[in-house]
């Protein structure tokens, strides 16, 4: 029997796919759609301390190899989503969910986690350091030394189990430089990738989205061998207890298949969620699991990390 059941922290989930943060998270219904589909669980928009309208609109576009966008954090803030997950918890309290958030400065990150840790919450947190369309922001995960000292802040309060959203790295020593200060940390996930930061998309001599004239974070296909390389660099050089959830480019079953080969525990879907909808995720995991019965492998274990390299 072919199961595609994972754990990440010692929670278990009954599919290893959801959804990646920023689609069909937004609000209570588009997070129930993903709750009520094959799923295995879902992650909330990545949440501010207050509501934030994002960007001006045009911000995301479907392109042919993927996405463009620039949302610029729109969220309802962290009590809408953290209220939500700790109503959930009562009518389901088997199972686990993500709570993805992220401050505008190191000062409002601490008051949204220190937040997160005074409440009943017992899911799995995410912080977001990679978000890169914030005019004017930096993605923190590329400023090694303030990735460190916010860690650093963060455990020493912090407690519940934690894992960090990150953007691409393209270079061997940033994944080692990277590599180094999360081993540091009790960190229970690092999550590979965020978009491709600052693309940009040229249609009938015009770009396509409004905001930052045009430059945005690039998502679907475009991006699977970039993410495929971080999700194997993070197998390579994290310590076992660090698990690793695969974003970037999952079309098809044989996405998620080649994601978990290189070291996913979980793997998200973005771009194909919001062109396809919740029905990506029975297409996708039936795909995968025919891939799996072709093989003869009988759990994601059977093969995770378990990529080939050339002698």
């Amino acid at each position: 029997m072919v199961s595609t059941q994972t754990q990440i922290a010692g929670f278990s989930f009954d599919n290893c796919l959801m959804n990646a943060a920023g689609v069909a998270c937004m609000t209570i219904e588009e997070l129930e759609k993903v709750k009520q589909s094959a799923a295995g669980t879902f992650v909330t928009k990545t949440a501010t301390l207050q509501a934030r309208a994002g960007n001006p609109e045009p911000r995301y576009q479907d392109v042919p190899l993927g996405s463009i966008n620039s949302m610029g954090l729109p969220n309802h803030g962290l009590d809408y989503y953290l209220d939500y997950l700790l109503d959930l918890q009562k009518i389901e309290p088997d199972r686990t969910f993500f709570l993805s958030l992220v401050g505008l400065s190191p000062e409002e990150t601490h008051t949204l986690l220190k937040k997160v840790q005074d409440s009943d919450f017992k899911g799995l947190t995410e912080l977001n350091l990679s978000c890169p369309n914030v005019p004017g922001k930096p993605q923190i995960a590329y400023d090694f030394e303030m990735t460190d000292k916010i860690l650093s802040d963060v455990f020493d309060y912090f407690t519940k189990p934690l894992g960090i959203k990150l953007p691409p790295y393209f270079d061997i020593v940033h994944f080692d430089q990277a590599a180094a200060i999360f081993n540091k940390f009790p960190l229970c996930f690092v999550n590979c990738v965020n978009s491709i930061g600052n693309g940009l998309y040229v249609e009938d001599e015009s770009v396509v989205i409004r905001p930052k004239n045009g430059f945005g974070g690039i998502g679907g296909a475009y991006i699977k061998p970039t993410a495929l390389a971080n999700v194997h660099a993070f197998y390579q050089r994290l310590n076992p207890t660090i698990q690793i959830i695969g974003t970037g480019g999952v079309l098809t079953g044989r996405d998620a298949f080649e994601h978990i080969l290189c070291g996913a525990s979980m793997v998200q879907v973005g771009t194909t969620l919001h062109k396809e909808g919740v029905g990506s995720f029975e297409r996708i995991t039936e795909e995968l699991k025919v891939m799996m019965a072709e093989k003869g492998y009988e759990s994601i274990e059977d093969f995770r990390g378990k990529l080939n390299h050339l002698n």
